[in-house]
């Protein structure tokens, strides 16, 4: 009978920060070299700054698990668990009975590195947010996958996207898991598939290590729950049908679709951890407050549109000024404008019957969150933009104006985190989740 354990083996030892990319390359080569027999590391392709793209590749069994890390290059958790993954692996081989398991240890290491500035200990959301990179969602890993439905088309998928669309052709996973991150609150997970007894694993997972669920607001409208904390993974399809059906529209910028999309044709099991790097009781509290929902939305809608006004305002203000086509610009210039369109999207929700009630802890506090969350996130990058031309002897006296009053609005806003000095949740704990939710999954598709 195939083994696989339901807990988390080898998650106890304590780890301490996340490592770059060139080290974490360096650590499963030389892993690989030392287990000749049974591990073998190649290369699937390469990013478009011409960086290989590893698979190490593990066992002999007929199922095919494929677990991808750094699918978002702000998400390094799963660097740390691929590198236990696969010592586990290969130092208690009855772990790997039953399955060929090919892991991704990072997908984007060109985004990777724009991150790596916060990786070393201590991690602190200071330094978290000041070094913080996500792509715009058209180079993203994650969502560049080719689609064509309801007048929406994405047909330009990155080299980064292109090798894991190749590695799935060639294995045909079984399973497939993405090792994702959340950022502040609680645990929560995707999975497409609906057996109830799955669903009630995931979410009882966190508690065994010390970490709450995520109760609050979802990232995503329309999703559907399967047990606290653990929902359907949605099909790009799925959320374009309740966006017309909402009255939104079509989201130009929204870029592709995504792994549960591409892997459908395979009947592949889907998985997906999101994991904080700090955790909030309140997250967790289900209990009603003085609030109504529809003023939760509300006040959400307007902060959005501030930080809406303020990105567009900045980048038309600059735009013709500047020289370099970085990243953080690419980036600045798609979510920009999606500010503006969340803020329209939970304005229409606050008018809906169903936000006529007391708003929960967890709503209050996911919702002022992710306002925070966005200030930081977007305007950092967007003054990272900024920084190169200052940085590269081109920017004009407009450019230096724009970028010193956007870093004090930004400098502001980060003086007014009261969660500013939170210690983060220790790797290890972070790890020993994905783990378990990892084995939970594969073991009951290969049960």
């Amino acid at each position: 009978m195939t083994f696989l354990p339901a807990a988390a083996p080898g998650a106890a030892d304590a780890i301490d920060g996340f490592p770059t990319v060139d080290a974490l390359r360096a650590d499963l080569q030389e892993l690989c070299r030392a287990h000749p027999d049974r591990a073998t590391a190649s290369v699937i392709g390469h990013s478009r700054e011409g960086a290989p793209i590893d698979v190490i590749t593990i066992g002999d069994g007929p199922a095919q698990v494929v677990v991808a890390a750094g699918v978002h290059p702000n998400e390094p958790i799963g660097f740390r668990t691929v590198q236990r993954l696969a010592r586990l692996l290969l130092t208690e081989p009855e772990h790997s009975r039953g399955a060929t398991w090919h892991l991704v240890p990072c997908a984007d290491p060109d985004g990777t590195r724009l991150n790596e500035g916060w990786f070393a200990p201590p991690l602190r959301r200071a330094d978290y947010y000041r070094g913080f990179y996500r792509p715009a969602p058209s180079e993203q890993v994650e969502w560049s996958f080719p689609f064509a439905y309801r007048g929406a088309r994405f047909d330009a998928p990155i080299p980064e996207t292109l090798a894991l669309m190749g590695l799935f052709d060639r294995v045909r996973p079984d399973v497939f898991v993405g090792l994702h991150n959340g950022e502040f609150g609680g645990v929560y997970f995707y999975t497409n598939d609906a057996d109830p007894a799955l669903a009630r694993e995931l979410s009882a997972i966190p508690a065994a290590f010390g970490l709450p669920l995520d109760v609050g607001e979802p990232e995503m409208d329309g999703l559907t729950p399967l047990a606290d904390a653990v929902f359907r993974a949605p099909l790009t399809r799925e959320l374009i049908d309740h966006r017309l059906a909402s009255g939104l529209g079509l989201d130009a910028r929204a870029g592709g679709a995504g792994t549960a999309d591409y892997l459908e044709r395979y009947g592949t099991t889907t998985m997906i951890a999101e994991l904080p790097y700090w955790i909030h009781p309140d997250a967790a509290d289900t209990t009603a407050t003085d609030l109504a929902y529809r003023e939760v939305l509300r006040t959400k809608a307007d902060h959005l549109d501030e930080l809406h006004a303020l990105l567009t305002g900045t980048l038309d203000a600059v735009r013709p000024l500047l020289t370099i086509d970085s990243p953080f610009l690419r980036a600045s210039e798609a979510f920009a404008p999606g500010m503006g369109a969340v803020a329209v999207a939970e304005r229409r929700r606050s008018a809906a019957a169903a936000a006529d009630r007391p708003a929960t802890v967890a709503e209050v506090f996911g919702n002022t969150e992710v306002v925070r969350t966005f200030r930081l996130r977007f305007a950092g990058i967007l003054r990272r933009a900024l920084d190169a031309e200052v940085h590269a002897g081109t920017a004009a006296a407009d450019i230096r104006r724009a970028r010193d009053a956007l870093a004090a609005q930004w400098e502001r806003w980060l003086a007014e985190d009261p969660h500013a000095d939170l210690p983060p949740v220790p790797v290890e704990a972070l790890v020993g989740v994905q783990l378990a939710a990892l084995f939970a999954t594969v073991r009951r598709r290969l049960a």
